[in-house]
């Protein structure tokens, strides 16, 4: 059995392709390099140089890799930049994803594990989510990614697809140091280059109702979660009950202020964070359960947060001397 990893040249995607080869199954990896890196395809596992709306090159990538499964990762991920580009957002995640079901049904694949968001869920005036919590997006993206999730549900009922969906806010840290985040947009990313920089790194907002003042979220290690896509695929395979969606959630949190503390304490760069105005829309705290995905896929946080930091600075450490060799 094969597992076709879309988006598997990204961040995200290419830990996945990893620790499917880990697990001893069998992967191809389908990516347009938009965004991702052909350096974080592992040179052991095919890959396909495609976009997922191009039909044509996906039906003969599944069929000359022997495609069982697809595991699909590939997407535009940027929420704030979703809201200026709409249509740009749903092209590429909806769109695409209805083009890879066609595919799909063409070829006979049956069963799938689609990398959703938290967005989904929006600001939820809860203090834990959990996967029955409202939905209620807040942006293009996040829109776009509950739309995936229904036709993955509306295609099960009318071909008997097999799919879940996996939920997660802040991925971070680093599996493999050939690997790291190159979002211009998320927290790890931005503190770095600002100290790489010389540059003082930036809190928005210290006044929340929060213990420290500052926004608390979920940071979940990017090996966790490649390995929870790995689990979903194997229950898929094996034909195990399983749910249409999973959060993926650490159940307590991190503050902005914490990661900037072991940021500090990791990188041995000491710095007091910029304090700026809060950002629109941003709410206090927003965490998940994990607990239906501890049950059925294996989940836990298996790092700490001085972990997740380490992982990630070295990384970026070893993409800057390479760029510089």
């Amino acid at each position: 059995m094969t597992w076709m990893v879309t988006g598997g040249a990204g961040y995200i995607g290419a830990h996945v392709a990893r620790a499917l080869a880990n697990a001893d199954m069998a992967a191809v990896i389908v990516d347009d390099l938009s965004s991702g890196l052909i350096s974080f395809i592992p040179d052991d596992v095919p890959f396909v140089h495609a976009n997922i709306l191009d039909k044509v090159s996906l039906v003969q990538a599944m069929t000359t890799h022997g495609v069982t499964g697809v595991i699909h990762v590939a997407g535009f991920k940027y929420a704030g930049v979703s809201v200026e580009r709409p249509l740009h957002t749903y092209n590429q995640n909806v769109t695409a994803t209805v083009t890879l079901l066609e595919a799909m049904q063409e070829c006979g694949v049956d069963q799938v594990v689609f990398s959703s968001s938290a967005a989904v869920f929006g600001t939820p005036d809860v203090d834990l989510v959990t996967e029955s919590t409202p939905k209620q997006p807040l942006s293009p993206y996040g829109e776009s990614k509950l739309i995936g999730e229904w036709l993955l549900r509306d295609q099960a009922v009318a071909t008997g697809l097999r799919h879940t969906s996996l939920r997660y806010f802040n991925v971070v840290g680093s599996g493999d140091p050939a690997v790291y985040d190159t979002s211009p947009h998320n927290l790890f990313p931005l503190v770095f280059e600002a100290l790489v920089a010389g540059k003082t790194p930036r809190i928005n907002g210290t006044d929340y109702p929060t213990p420290d003042g500052t926004n608390v979220r979920d940071y979940v290690h990017v090996a966790d979660i490649a390995a929870a896509h790995v689990a979903a695929a194997r229950r898929l395979e094996a034909h195990e009950e399983i749910e249409p969606a999973y959060n993926l959630g650490s159940g307590d949190g991190l503050s902005v202020a914490q990661i900037m503390a072991a940021v500090a304490a990791v990188t041995g760069i000491p710095f007091t964070p910029e304090i700026a105005p809060r950002r629109a829309g941003d709410p206090p705290r927003i965490v998940a359960n994990g607990d239906l995905a501890s049950r059925d896929l294996e989940w836990k946080m298996r790092f700490s947060t001085e972990e997740m930091v380490r992982s990630a600075w070295e990384a970026r450490l070893r993409a800057e001397k390479g760029s510089a060799e």
